[in-house]
């Protein structure tokens, strides 16, 4: 007789589309929270749309022209809707400071952010998840003490004065490093005209275009900068990853199986990383979403032109629609990323499923 816990495919199948409609139902609710905040923003901060786009020196017949033309005098509730239905089409508006649409300006910065993000959170990844298990392996060792203290300067450690201190050293000082900006200016004209531009990741494009000598020197300038971000990421990872080793190294299955002579090295990337791996999906999504949102200092420092360099110019040139739009994307990113993760813990966990 099947067990009352069982159940059926077709019951299986229909769990998990609940499932997903459900988590894109809550996508959608919160990512429309999220332009209701950045609408009402824009409503109250003190800088004039009109004002910005006609100049102090516009007449009044063209200020009330560029109004009508905004939309401003329609009802509040008229405006947010028009907005909403902008925004669901792509349409983000203009920038007044550069007159070009929103949507292609964040497309055209985006891939640098995400760029750098990513191989930080690779670096964060590859040595905080090794460093973690080892730190929790070990308690109270050498090791252990040494992964806690790199993990908390990690945390403490200003990331302007990381990158300040790195362009130092090793830029200024030993030259092993390309210096701030994506490419040596000879090579960015080569990417601009001669390269075809595939993805706007310079690392993917140079290796597709097989420019192996622009490849290297973006190598040479993207590796700092990840490097910082990675060293933030793996402070947080290599912390989680210990706290939640040393919590399933406790436990009784644990126990048996060393009891049954398993392997030691079994035990703990087999058996023990199967359920830290659960937890952490969520913790390196996190960092993810953080490095893409919060890279702005970076990107200042190294004149990286990504996405939190874009809202940064825009902010310091009252360009608020750059900002909003810029937001509501950062604001998108984290939120899908959230619901990635919680997907992926699903399907790591089979509990999650039930």
């Amino acid at each position: 007789m099947a067990s009352l816990t069982e159940t059926s495919p077709p019951s299986r199948l229909l769990s998990v589309l609940r499932q997903i409609a459900g988590g894109l139902v809550t996508l959608a609710i919160t990512l429309l929270g999220l332009l209701v905040v950045t609408f009402f923003i824009g409503r109250v901060v003190p800088i004039d749309p009109v004002l910005s786009i006609v100049g102090e020196r516009a007449t009044a017949a063209q200020y009330e022209a560029a109004r009508l033309a905004l939309g401003l005098d329609e009802p509040l509730w008229r405006q947010f809707l028009i907005y909403v239905g902008d925004a669901i089409q792509g349409d983000l508006g203009v920038s007044i400071r550069t007159r070009a649409p929103i949507a292609e300006e964040i497309a055209r910065y985006f891939p640098a952010t995400l760029e750098l993000a990513t191989l930080g959170t690779l670096i964060g990844v590859l040595v905080g998840v090794p460093a973690g298990v080892l730190a929790a392996t070990r308690p109270g060792s050498i090791a252990d003490q040494v992964v806690r203290l790199v993990g908390l300067m990690g945390y403490s450690m200003p990331v302007f004065w990381l990158g300040l201190i790195g362009l130092l050293v090793f830029y200024g000082h030993l030259g092993w490093v390309g210096g701030p900006g994506r490419l040596d200016p000879v090579y960015d004209m080569m990417m601009q005209f001669t390269l075809t531009q595939y993805t706007g990741a310079v690392l993917i494009d140079t290796a597709l275009n097989g420019a192996w000598d622009a490849f290297a020197n973006a190598v040479s300038h993207i590796i700092l900068p990840a490097g910082i971000l990675g060293y933030i990421s793996m402070a947080y990872i290599s912390r989680m990853t210990r706290s939640f080793m040393m919590n399933e190294l406790g436990q009784e299955y644990i126990t048996t199986a060393r009891i049954k002579g398993m392997p030691e090295r079994r035990v703990i990337w087999v058996h023990a990383m199967r359920n830290v791996l659960v937890p952490l999906i969520t913790v390196i999504a996190l960092s993810y979403a953080y490095l893409l949102e919060g890279a702005v200092l970076t990107e200042t420092i190294f004149a990286w032109p990504g996405l939190g360099s874009y809202i940064t110019d825009a902010l310091f040139t009252a360009d608020m629609p750059a900002v909003l739009g810029g937001t509501v994307v950062v604001g998108a990113v984290f939120v899908t990323l959230n619901m990635l993760s919680d997907i992926l813990y699903r399907v790591v966990d089979p509990r999650a499923r039930r």
